[in-house]
């Protein structure tokens, strides 16, 4: 999670939402990503999605099927999605988002049964992961 938040610092500096991702491969990151929302001004450019894209590239699968995934905020619902879709095995969180959060809005898609894969989800309490998201969100009110 330490390195999950070391991106999301990079997004703060580039004035981003300061969430950042890495996934994991065998004990080693084996991408990393955070926030371009607003540098590529596509709504697309999450921490999670961008981790993705990087890890496939690299593997030359789109499936994630070992992989860990280390995001600092709970992934919404599409992010939530597109990691059910690289059928990664595990997602940790480091914080809820309980007005956009995936499983904060009950929408449980990492262990629903009527879906193909499943995936482990959990939130691992890190207050650093809330304190840059609350710090980023003061300087804009």
């Amino acid at each position: 999670m330490t390195e999950a938040i070391r991106e999301a610092r990079r997004a703060h500096a580039k004035d981003e939402v300061p969430v950042g991702a890495v996934i994991v491969l065998d004990g080693k990151i084996l991408a990393r990503g955070h926030n371009v929302r607003e540098e590529k001004q596509s709504v697309l450019g999450h921490a999670e999605l961008e981790a993705i894209a990087r890890a496939t590239k690299k593997t030359g699968s789109w499936r994630l099927e070992d992989c860990d995934v280390y995001v600092t905020l709970e992934p919404c619902a599409m992010c939530a999605a597109a990691l059910q879709q690289a059928r990664v095995r595990r997602v940790f969180y480091g914080v809820p988002d309980l007005k956009a959060g995936a499983v904060s809005l009950g929408l449980r898609l990492h262990d629903n049964p009527k879906l193909n894969h499943r995936y482990e989800m959990t939130c691992v309490e890190r207050q650093e992961c809330g304190t840059i998201l609350s710090a980023f969100f003061q300087t804009k009110r």
